[in-house]
């Protein structure tokens, strides 16, 4: 079973100017403040602290760089979207989430976070607007799934998933819960399969 337990943090930056060489492969993970990223993250790492988990959403205010391979990086990006956060705060964490993701030649894929029960917010859909020009693969992980029941939980996978599907087509979503180890296995190959792939590719028009 792919695994992402070999993990260890390489350094953190606040500027993009000050961004490590671009060698390898990256898989960028973003989200809103409160949807659990920080958490999703440790689940897949298998370790408690590895990102910081804090009750304070829009904690995270720099770029961290972990390494899981030679060459292969998990980068954790600020989260966005926290109203308490200053102003000039979150203008430029905005910067540096959009400098990253538009310039940074070795993404690969990005780990969109959203919460279950509040999906493709606006803020979400301009990120994605964002990385639609350079057809960078994203994989959505629908956080929180435990507080929805399964019923409730899978249809809002469906509709996530068809407004996706509508908006972006190199777009896939998946349920998961860092408390109760739901989708953990399922995001973890997705992970493995962008580090260990070369550049990515843009997927097929239907009917060719």
């Amino acid at each position: 079973m792919p695994s992402l337990r070999n993990i260890e943090f390489v350094t953190t930056v606040a500027d993009t100017r000050a961004l490590p060489p671009a060698h390898g492969a990256e898989v960028a993970f973003v989200g809103r403040s409160n949807a659990g990223k920080s958490s999703a993250l440790n689940a897949l790492a298998q370790r408690k602290r590895m990102a910081f988990v804090s009750k304070t959403p829009g904690r995270t205010q720099h770029i961290n760089f972990f390494r899981v391979g030679p060459d292969r990086y998990l980068v954790d990006l600020p989260g966005y979207g926290y109203a308490a956060v200053p102003a000039a705060a979150r203008a430029r964490w905005n910067e540096l989430i959009g400098g990253y993701l538009q310039t940074r030649a070795c993404l690969r894929g990005v780990v969109l976070i959203m919460d279950v029960r509040h999906p493709l917010t606006a803020l979400d859909r301009q990120l994605i607007a964002w990385l639609k020009p350079a057809g960078t693969p994203v994989h959505v992980l629908l956080t929180k799934s435990d507080k929805l029941s399964r019923r409730a939980a899978s249809a809002m996978l469906r509709l996530v998933d068809t407004a996706l599907q509508r908006d972006y087509a190199n777009c896939t979503a998946q349920l998961f819960s860092s408390t109760h180890n739901i989708g953990i296995v399922e995001a973890v190959a997705r992970i493995h399969e962008w580090l260990g792939g070369g550049k990515h590719k843009k997927p097929p028009v239907k009917g060719e």
